[in-house]
């Protein structure tokens, strides 16, 4: 795992002066970088504490197209392609194989749930097939008894995955290489502002003059933007991973049901996480966007469980300072990388979830867990789009756990942006202004 403890890779002494700073480097601030670098932009990447250490390396790996929401679906697909390509790049240290995505249904009516995403597939011309009991074979090891533990699926083949931990420190390697500037353990404290228009960002190693910065902070833009009068209704949850020791293979693509998520890993182990348990600790945002959350909170209220302790030092603690001054130690150096405990229970629950669909493996052996805070938004999908009360500053956040496999094509469109380029997707989707314009809020899916 990237964590504090990581030794520091990026080291590059602060320039006076960059077309464009870019806060925070997760996947999407790394390729968004790369994609401005190749257009000729003096780019720096500044990290509060390591690249991808948040949850850009602490995903489950997947590159996914199957389930995306249908303006996310065309973007999606592009990035598949970009992975793919970046891969050969950094040749072949980002993980990168195309083995496709299942999604697994234990009843009939989850089935049919199921197989009402492939007319969206079907619409934009991606493969994907509904799955038959009596055709699981083909893509699960499974043990005879537990033949009838799955009604059906649906499958989509180009799907892919990547190591999430190597996939964005190698692509920063390789941006790095070309002349993008990247300082780990620097947190841009605020930024300098002049008669409504950015001039610059002030770190705590610094200023840095630039036109334009781009905010990719994970869950920590909310707590940035509000700083400058900027809100998002923008919350986190906790979302727990646990990787196995090595052991035969039961499924060689992404496989998700209704409880647990497995990735076979390239180490031999399978990533497993599950699919319906998520926490949100409590803290003032939780009350002060409230009305925009309700719809999304009851709707995922089987899966949630909110939580009255805190994770101290995160983005919306209790005791998290909301003001500070450009010479003050500011929340994102007191919390350099957030990387949150995981409930022991849980992982537990994941080794028995695991037996029960596997039995002749039985109870896997976990060798390591963690987790992760994801980003979102109330309807499930990212902002990506120029702040509109601030000249300048284009923010890229909210990814709402679908961040990773998306990056690479999301860091291209943030390059568009800065260079006042018109992008061939439909981007009014991840408009900033959706949440206060009276559109009407339509969620989509959630993995």
């Amino acid at each position: 795992m990237i964590s504090i403890h990581t030794p520091i890779k990026f080291n590059d002494d602060l320039p006076d002066e960059v077309d464009v700073v870019i806060i925070g480097g997760g996947v999407n601030g790394v390729f968004a970088a790369l994609n401005m670098s190749r257009k000729g932009l003096k780019v720096v990447v500044l990290e509060k504490g390591r690249i991808a250490g948040e949850q850009s390396s602490r995903n489950w790996g997947w590159i996914r197209q199957h389930g995306r929401d249908p303006a996310e679906l065309p973007i999606m697909m592009e990035a598949s392609q970009l992975w793919e390509s970046f891969d050969k790049e950094v040749k072949g240290r980002t993980g990168f194989t195309r083995q496709g995505v299942m999604y697994l249904s234990q009843t009939e009516s989850a089935q049919e749930q199921c197989e009402a995403w492939i007319q969206t597939a079907n619409d934009h011309g991606l493969n994907t097939i509904a799955v038959s009991k009596d055709k699981l074979s083909k893509h699960l090891q499974r043990d005879s008894s537990k033949q009838d533990f799955w009604y059906g699926g649906v499958y989509t083949s180009s799907d892919a995955r990547a190591e999430p931990w190597q996939a964005v420190p190698a692509v920063a390697e390789l941006a790095h290489s070309e002349g993008v500037i990247i300082r780990e353990d620097c947190a841009v404290r605020e930024l300098d502002i002049q008669a409504g228009q950015i001039t610059g960002v002030v770190t705590e190693a610094g200023n840095i003059k630039a036109s334009q910065v781009v905010l990719t902070g994970g869950a920590w833009s909310s707590l940035f933007l509000r700083k400058h009068g900027i809100s998002i209704p923008q919350l986190s949850v906790r979302a727990s991973v646990a990787r196995t020791a090595p052991m035969a293979e039961v499924a060689i693509n992404n496989t998700a049901d209704e409880g647990l998520a497995y990735r076979r890993r390239n180490d031999g182990g399978y990533t497993l996480a599950l699919t319906d348990f998520e926490e949100h600790f409590i803290g003032p945002d939780s009350f002060r966007l409230l009305s925009k959350w309700l719809k999304t909170g009851f709707q995922s209220r089987h899966e949630l469980k909110l939580m009255l302790s805190q994770i101290k030092d995160s983005p919306d603690a209790w005791n998290t300072q909301r003001k500070w001054q450009s010479n003050e130690i500011s929340p994102f150096e007191k919390m350099r990388v957030l990387d949150p405990t995981p409930p022991v229970k849980k992982i537990k629950v994941m080794q028995q979830r695991f037996a029960e669909r596997f039995p002749q493996i039985g109870e896997p052996k976990i060798l390591n867990a963690w987790a992760g805070m994801i980003d979102a938004m109330p309807d499930m999908l990212p902002i990506v789009d120029r702040a509109p009360s601030l000249e300048g500053l284009i923010v890229a956040t909210g990814m709402s756990g679908h961040g990773f496999g998306i990056g690479p094509a999301f860091g291209r469109i943030v390059s568009q942006i800065a260079c006042n380029e018109k992008s061939e997707h439909d981007l009014k989707r991840f408009r900033f202004s959706r949440f206060n314009d009276g559109s009407r809020l339509d969620i989509g899916p959630s993995i």
